[in-house]
């Protein structure tokens, strides 16, 4: 390996064609997306990566990220690490959010992390993610929205966006706010006391989303808002790309066929209804869910259904991309400069923090 490099050195060939980069390095997945400009979403993805790492496990009980759980997501940067060293990157940004707020050891991890990777890890904030999640999601907005009523249910937290839509061509939404709850798929599965499968711990964790947003709907007068119209209730996130898969009765998951699609209430309420009918060993067995995700699916149904049960809505638009197309749209407005050869100056030692990155 060449010391001055932080990539190992490829045999195959390496294509030229400049990327952006995005990686979100989350309480449940680590997601690469590699894209250039273009296309009808303003990118064109030209490589992406996906593994369910579980960086979150065990936080909830112990206040810290297990060694396991640490190992999982390191080997997974490892593999991003590889696919940017073949690529000339035009820029990139990474980030990581609720397990490494959380945990007591999430800022030694996230050091670890990036000499894994060969990148700086963004810690962002909560605000943060809603903000590039609305991103991500406005171009899904219709003509006669006034507002949008945007949630993203993560592993470790769940965000929701309340939106001001464009009124007129060109302009971009508005975040006017935000909050987000420490309920995420994760934590709400490691849970002590009856699971999502059983209804009394399903309508817990529903009656507790609905106390947590209370104060959010009051501030906001989002009950009305919707009765007056003109409000788009979207989601983005495992559970409702899901519900849609199992809405449209698909034979496996096809991203093309569910990003943007639009549920009635009723169908997202029949879906659902047919999920918890499934029990964990029918989840594991669907094409569209599997048996890693199975264990997540019904926490997260619990807390789409007190998210609708306080805001309802007569449709949901569902929402295939998040905070990686969110950065990788930021990315492209700000970068019009040459693509370089990510390399540092200096490789890091043990412990150390990459320098910044030199052309």
């Amino acid at each position: 390996m060449n010391a001055a490099s932080p990539f190992p050195r490829r045999h195959e060939p390496v294509s030229e064609t400049p990327v952006h980069a995005a990686l979100d390095l989350g309480t449940n997945n680590c997601r690469l997306l590699l894209a250039a400009p273009g296309g009808p979403d303003g990118f064109r993805v030209l490589d992406s990566f996906s593994r369910m790492v579980r960086l979150g496990e065990g936080i909830g009980a112990t206040g810290a990220m297990s060694p396991a759980a640490m190992d999982r997501a390191l080997g997974a940067l490892a593999i991003c690490r590889a696919k940017l060293a073949r690529r000339p990157i035009r820029a990139a940004r990474a980030v990581a959010t609720e397990a490494c707020r959380r945990a007591t050891n999430g800022a030694a991890f996230l050091a670890r992390a990036e000499t894994a990777l060969g990148l700086p890890i963004e810690l962002i904030s909560t605000r943060e993610e809603a903000a590039l999640a609305m991103e991500s999601c406005a171009p899904l907005l219709e003509p006669g929205d006034r507002r949008a009523l945007l949630f993203d249910i993560g592993g470790g937290s769940t965000e929701v966006a309340w939106i001001r839509a464009p009124r007129h061509w060109g302009e971009s939404p508005s975040l006017i706010g935000y909050v987000s709850i420490p309920l995420g798929v994760v934590t709400v599965a490691e849970r002590p006391g009856p699971t999502c499968a059983a209804p009394e711990g399903f309508a817990a964790v529903m009656e507790e989303v609905g106390r947590r947003l209370e104060a959010f709907d009051s501030v906001h007068c989002i009950r009305q808002e919707i009765r007056a119209g003109g409000v788009r209730m979207m989601g983005t996130s495992g559970t409702v790309t899901t519900l849609a898969g199992i809405a449209l009765a698909l034979p496996r998951y096809s991203r093309p066929l569910v990003d943007g699609q639009v549920l009635a209430s009723d169908q997202a309420d029949d879906a659902l209804d047919r999920l918890r009918a499934m029990g964990p060993c029918g989840m594991a067995r669907h094409p569209c869910i599997g048996p890693e995700r199975a264990e997540f699916v019904l926490p997260g149904c619990a807390i789409y259904a007190g998210i609708r049960h306080i805001w309802p809505t007569e449709e949901l638009t569902v929402c295939d991309r998040g905070l990686r197309e969110g950065m990788l749209l930021r990315l492209m407005r700000g970068q019009r400069g040459p693509s370089r050869r990510l390399a540092w100056r200096t490789a890091p030692g043990p412990g150390q923090r990459p320098a910044a990155p030199v052309s």
